[in-house]
């Protein structure tokens, strides 16, 4: 199968729709991206790089960090993350906090903000240099001594982040945050800042294709076990609440940030990043979901 023939035909076709959607103007740095923008890249199972489009440039992965942060804290935390964070569907907007209040501070899932900023509160207690630290596990998965934080758009994220400190209060009030609200939120907006590329995010998330290892270092960089648990969490959780749709469409463990990008995983298969910076009314991205959606019923390939 020639997966190089089959993204450029769908991004041929894909360049020839009107476009929906609009990029994330309430976080102001994100404001002033190209709306035109559209990348598309995938590493197969040889580590063969299929490419088109703006798939080199750099862009906020936003939510898309969540899967790393989480993995970090699994790997150091095991089972008993779960005892603060839940892994179950939201079925609500990723900043609610009627549900939080509902489920007495206990965030759904690590990927609605709330879930992701108990990860960073709990990273923060079990980490010397938290920042540093992070940022140099991304580094390492990454295969990348280039990827850091953008402070600008930390920055632009911190002066709207009025329901974000709402979130942590609340769960500082439920007794589930342990840390200090304002460095907390601080790490969290450093996080959801991190700049890559498509070809950089694929790279990036090679060791959930590859069962927790690092296919080209060999670093078995989290347990097979926890691998497919973060991937059920993708599968489930990825796409905030259009995850149910997103896999039934396209049938991947994946995660969406508001910066425009995706990335998705067929464990043993590749690892596929799309970027395209207009959002849907769910806040993932209109023409990277439908080019997943294709590629998968093109291909024949999802892990259903």
């Amino acid at each position: 199968m020639s997966y190089l023939y089959i993204i450029e035909e769908l991004y041929n076709q894909l360049n020839d729709v009107e476009e929906h959607g609009e990029v994330a103007t309430y976080i102001r740095e994100l404001s002033h991206i190209d709306s035109d923008k559209f990348g598309v890249c995938l590493i197969d199972s040889d580590n063969q790089y299929h490419q088109v489009g703006d798939s080199d440039e750099p862009f906020s992965i936003q939510s898309i960090a969540k899967v790393l942060s989480l993995t970090l804290a699994y790997k150091m935390a095991g089972e008993s993350l779960w005892d603060r964070i839940g892994v179950e569907p939201s079925g609500s907007p990723f900043n609610s906090l009627v549900q939080l209040e509902y489920d007495n501070g206990i965030p759904r899932n690590p990927f609605i903000n709330a879930g992701a900023i108990v990860v960073c509160d709990y990273l923060i207690s079990q980490l010397d240099q938290p920042e540093d630290e992070f940022i140099s596990f991304v580094r390492r998965v990454s295969k990348n001594e280039q990827i850091n934080y953008s402070e600008e758009i930390a920055a632009s994220e911190k002066a709207t982040g009025y329901r974000n400190a709402a979130l942590i209060n609340l769960m500082k009030d439920f007794g589930n945050i342990r840390n200090d609200i304002g460095k907390v939120l601080d790490f969290y907006f450093l996080l959801c800042s991190i700049k890559m590329s498509c070809r950089e995010l694929a790279r990036t998330f090679l060791y959930l294709m590859n069962y927790g290892k690092d296919p080209e270092t060999g670093e078995q960089v989290i347990s097979l076990s926890k691998t497919k648990r973060i991937n059920a969490i993708m599968q489930t959780c990825g796409f905030y609440d259009e995850a149910g749709e997103f896999s039934f469409k396209v049938g991947l463990p994946g995660k969406s940030g508001v910066g425009g990008g995706i990335i998705a995983v067929h464990p043993k298969q590749y690892s596929i990043a799309v970027w395209s910076p207009r959002l849907n009314k769910k806040g993932n991205s209109w023409k990277g979901m439908q080019f997943l959606e294709r590629f998968t019923t093109k291909t024949e390939q999802s892990i259903f």
